[in-house]
């Protein structure tokens, strides 16, 4: 469907039907636009169809509409002057250049009540765009909170288009928005505009006059465009370039910089509209929110807040998660019991256990820890904290080429690097986003966190805990771990800057949202999501890495292979269960995949691997976790009793050294394991989004070959460090 168009024909009933008329949702940052759009349109969204689109841009039907109308969420802006490939995204969508796509019948356009003058730049610059406008005052509790009390009928009169104050999080309050969505679709356009100075307007309308497909608007937008997109787009329009540099001649003759003139008239006009619309009843810095403030943006006291906050996170990953991981652990154990007591021995009943049963429920013992870390993110983002995190680290990123800017999407690492890569469009300087791009795969993400529970929980002392068991030595090796990546992070950031990325440092400027209980319905919207990409990844590349490895482990099983065992048995005078010991072990050495790590392990034994974990880690180079459902095969495969009988924590203690009989696993080689897994890139899809996001794949193949390597290097070094101190 294509929107836009009047009719379709209904094929099945032979009926005409309207199109819904598309609004486009717009709004700075941190205006509650995603709430506004979940309120009006009741979660039903899907991801629109836009080229290039890095960020959610979502489409739904509004609910309540006796029209048919869908709400397009666009990426949130504070100006029309697109400064990042994000920003570019919203005004290619309010102009319709976006393939495919027709241009939105109408404007509905977001504003912070408590923040109005800010606000209004971004609604200045919409007026211009030539669309039918609604504007939506949302957080009208949270103004008057503040003392703010705002009359929206002046307001409303003096922009000439509706102003509605609205509460996004109650459902109640946005439904006049709905009617005024349907008026405006047949409304003309607003005629309000900002008096610019006399030659920069003359320019504007004689810019507008020469190609007639584009308004006043987008005309001051190419007058003064810096990066030269908005004038290709111009060009690529029909447009003349000879005319666009005559116009700036002009300007610059005239003593005219078009971007400091714009924003002088913008704020002046502001100021003027503003005049008799806010009245405060507070001086503003005496409210609860600035209180709070001055103890989490603190340069002691907010980076103490922030190391408590971390270590709550990882303290909550163990102390929340137990249970459920048994519960998980359990049902998977006696799924396999079930399955293995309904099927002969065999190639299918090992098929269905050991390879898929087994694996796959390996990995989704640990979906509780996932939720959680998802859970806590969530939380902290709609609270409204993570914003002050940005501005607390900030100074210490400064050093690093890197703002407060790239905190944010540093910190989605931890859930997924792949969106946070992404997320690096709304930074606007280019040498800081291709930084963040990066470091963000040093961050750990929450595949990685399978493998520090595995081997915490099977090293590492439970019962070491302090404070009454408030402070756990568990946890704070689980958040030592996620720092491992951090501190490796540091010197690759100064090193980019210093060689690759050199230059002055970008400005800072972040909002600082109002503090606001977080959102039930939204923040299970993103647990949900996150883990529902944890368990599609489960079921598809875990399941198909997983089968492949149990085909490698299982076959050949040749006679010779039994026949050899059944000799040693007679000479050595076993009993049956360590003749099946024998020989399961003897059929895992002898098969595709034991061959294939034996001829790997003397590169690996300097860390303390055998040939298991090297297959293990080798299989995992695709996706991370598929190392816990890679070794749950393998040990399976190789174990003395069924499958289900024992978790895979047991079987990793184990775990020995065929010729020495020796422990394979050691806290020294569970530390090695976890460094490199800690610095590797081991993510197909992270490492094809450094390649698109940076234009070239030899950055990609940089960032695996430089991280492989450096992970193997710690990997070595924490190993004979532990060694040589006795561990």
């Amino acid at each position: 469907m294509v929107p836009g168009d009047s009719l379709s024909t209904n094929a099945a009933r032979g009926e005409p039907k309207t199109r819904a008329a598309v609004v486009a949702l717009v709004g700075n940052p941190n205006t509650g636009k995603t709430a506004l759009f979940n309120a009006l349109t009741g979660f039903r969204r899907h991801v629109a169809n836009y080229p290039g689109v890095t960020v959610d841009v979502a489409r739904g039907r509004v609910r309540k509409a006796i029209k048919p109308i869908e709400l397009l969420d666009l990426p949130g802006s504070y100006s029309l002057a697109a400064a990042s490939p994000d920003e570019m995204i919203l005004c290619n969508a309010l102009w319709g250049y976006v393939e495919g796509e027709a241009r939105p019948e109408a404007i509905l356009a977001i504003v912070d009540a408590s923040n109005l003058q800010r606000n209004l730049y971004l609604i200045s610059q919409l007026l211009e765009v030539g669309l039918p406008l609604v504007i939506a005052l949302n957080m009208i509790d949270v103004a008057k909170s503040k003392g703010i009390e705002i009359d929206a009928e002046r307001l409303s009169e003096r922009l000439g288009v509706p102003v509605l104050p609205v509460v996004a999080i109650r459902t109640k309050t946005v439904e006049p928005l709905v009617a005024a969505l349907e008026a405006a679709i047949e409304a003309d356009p607003p005629t309000k505009r900002v008096e610019l100075p006399e030659a920069l307007r003359q320019e504007t309308l004689g810019l507008h006059e020469s190609a007639d497909h584009i308004g006043p608007g987008e005309a001051l937008r190419i007058l003064m465009d810096q990066d030269g997109c908005a004038e290709k787009q111009f060009i690529a329009q029909g447009g003349c370039a000879e005319t666009v540099s005559r116009a700036r001649e002009r300007l610059r003759a005239a003593g005219i910089d078009v971007g400091p003139a714009e924003v002088r008239a913008r704020y002046a006009w502001i100021n003027n509209i503003l005049d008799g619309v806010i009245h405060r009843r507070l001086q503003p810095g005496k409210n609860w929110s600035d209180r709070i403030d001055r103890v989490l943006t603190h340069r002691i006291g907010g980076a103490v807040v922030l190391l408590v906050v971390l270590y709550c996170l990882f303290y909550m990953i163990y102390a929340g998660s137990g249970p459920l991981m048994d519960a998980v652990e359990g049902f998977f154990g006696w799924l396999g019991g079930l399955v293995g007591g309904l099927l002969p021995d065999g190639v299918i009943k090992s098929l269905l256990v050991d390879g898929i049963v087994n694996g796959v429920g390996g990995v989704l013992s640990f979906l509780p820890q996932i939720l959680i870390l998802f859970l806590f993110i969530a939380i902290l983002e709609d609270c409204g904290y993570l914003s002050r995190a940005a501005f607390m680290v900030d100074r210490l990123m400064r050093p690093l080429g890197l703002s407060g800017r790239a905190f944010i999407p540093l910190l989605s690492s931890f859930a997924c690097a792949v969106p946070a890569i992404m997320g690096t469009r709304a930074i606007a300087d280019r040498r800081e986003r291709f930084i963040t791009i990066l470091i963000a795969p040093f961050m750990s993400c929450s595949a990685r966190l399978p493998v520090y529970v595995l081997m915490i929980g099977a090293f590492v002392d439970e019962e070491a805990v302090w404070l009454g068991g408030w402070l756990r030595l568990d946890a704070l090796v689980m958040l030592a771990m996620y720092l491992v990546g951090v501190v490796f992070a540091i010197p690759i950031a100064l090193l980019l800057k210093k060689v690759v990325f050199a230059g002055p440092p970008a400005g800072f400027l972040m909002e600082l949202p109002t503090y606001k209980l977080p959102r039930l319905r939204t923040v299970f919207q993103r647990v949900y999501l996150g883990g529902h990409s944890f368990v599609v990844r489960a079921g598809t590349i875990i399941l198909i890495v997983n089968v492949v490895v149990w085909a490698l482990a299982y076959f050949p099983r040749s006679d010779a292979t039994r026949n050899a065992v059944e000799q040693e048995k007679i000479a050595q005078s076993w009993g049956q269960e360590s003749f099946e010991a024998e020989l399961a072990g003897a059929y895992l050495r002898d098969s595709y995949l034991g061959r294939m790590g034996r001829g790997i392990e003397p590169v690996i034994k300097p860390l303390g691997w055998d040939w298991r974990v090297g297959v293990g880690v080798l299989a995992s180079f695709p996706a991370r976790e598929v190392i816990i459902a890679t070794l749950g095969t393998v040990l399976n495969l190789g174990a003395e009793s069924e499958a289900a009988s024992t978790s895979l924590r047991a079987a990793v203690k184990e775990m020995t050294w065929a010729d020495t009989g020796k422990p394979v696993f050691t806290l020294p080689v569970a530390l090695s394991v976890m460094v490199f897994f800690a610095l590797c890139a081991q993510c197909s899809a992270t490492l094809v989004v450094i390649g698109k996001e940076m234009g070239s794949w030899l950055w990609s193949a940089a960032s695996f070959v430089g991280m492989t390597t450096l992970a193997y290097l710690a990997a070595w070094g924490v190993y004979a460090g532990a060694r040589a101190l006795g561990m």
